[in-house]
């Protein structure tokens, strides 16, 4: 059996699916979920459907992913099908958040490093799952998420609960003023080390949330880095440009099925 990370607060609701993947060193690929990374195709398609066995024993649940760009580009999914699960010709083009309130779909998002969140409106019963490095982070990706939610669903901020999941941490991630001159606004962004800057993604994330009207009650951060705890996690800085990633994923149960 897999063991899956979920976020606390999520478990309280049965009207929703979630989970995030970890490595599992008695599967191919210490179980990456990606097709773009260079593996066999085949091998990676084999851990997405032994995936898919533990949330759906049929084929009803329809997998959506996207070609990740590192852009704040968002997409909603209002169609029933499975994109980006078999191949990537048919995923979601030029996109790193995925949002819908159609049951019976997973959103997926892939990760060695940058933040998946993860999000549910309580009331709307509405989900998103946002992949935030540290371009899509600074273009407010996960701010403009909820927007979209309230636009397209009428959602309401303080209905919304948040996950964010496991990503390197302001312990590991040091990066240059270049790319810490983005977030210098933002508080508890980064500390200086020297002529380096240890960036704290999750919590910048953080910070866009509350800035988007979510309480602070209803975000949860996982306080994992991935780099510190790479023996569960992919890692592309620890591992020296690992090929494996993991993935978030999150969607509505179809009460009606079966």
């Amino acid at each position: 059996m897999l063991d899956i990370y979920q976020f606390k607060h999520f478990l309280k609701h049965e009207d929703f699916i979630h989970g995030i993947t970890k490595k599992n060193a008695s599967l191919p690929y210490d179980f990456s979920l990606a097709l773009h990374t260079g593996e066999k195709k085949q091998t990676i398609i084999e851990n997405r459907k032994y995936l898919h066995h533990l949330f759906d024993n049929d084929t009803s649940t329809h997998f959506v992913l996207a070609n990740q760009t590192h852009s704040d580009n968002i997409r909603v999914i209002s169609k029933r099908e499975t994109r980006g699960w078999h191949t990537l010709d048919d995923a979601i083009e030029d996109c790193d958040a995925l949002v819908t309130d159609v049951p019976n779909i997973l959103l997926n998002i892939l990760t060695a490093d940058c933040v998946p969140i993860l999000l549910y409106d309580t009331k709307k019963h509405v989900v998103s799952a946002i992949h935030a490095g540290w371009k899509g982070t600074q273009q407010n990706i996960a701010y403009k998420t909820v927007q979209k939610m309230i636009e397209v669903y009428d959602c309401h901020p303080s209905d919304i609960q948040a996950g964010i999941g496991p990503s390197i941490g302001q312990c590991c991630y040091e990066v240059g003023y270049d790319v810490a001159k983005h977030f210098s606004s933002i508080p508890q962004a980064y500390t200086q080390k020297g002529d380096k800057y240890m960036l704290n993604l999750p919590n910048i994330n953080y910070y866009q949330l509350l800035n988007a009207h979510l309480l602070a009650e209803n975000i949860e951060l996982s306080h994992i880095c991935t780099a510190c705890e790479v023996k569960d996690f992919f890692s592309y800085r620890k591992e020296n440009g690992c090929s494996g990633r993991f993935m978030s994923m999150i969607g509505i149960k179809d009460n009606n099925k079966g």
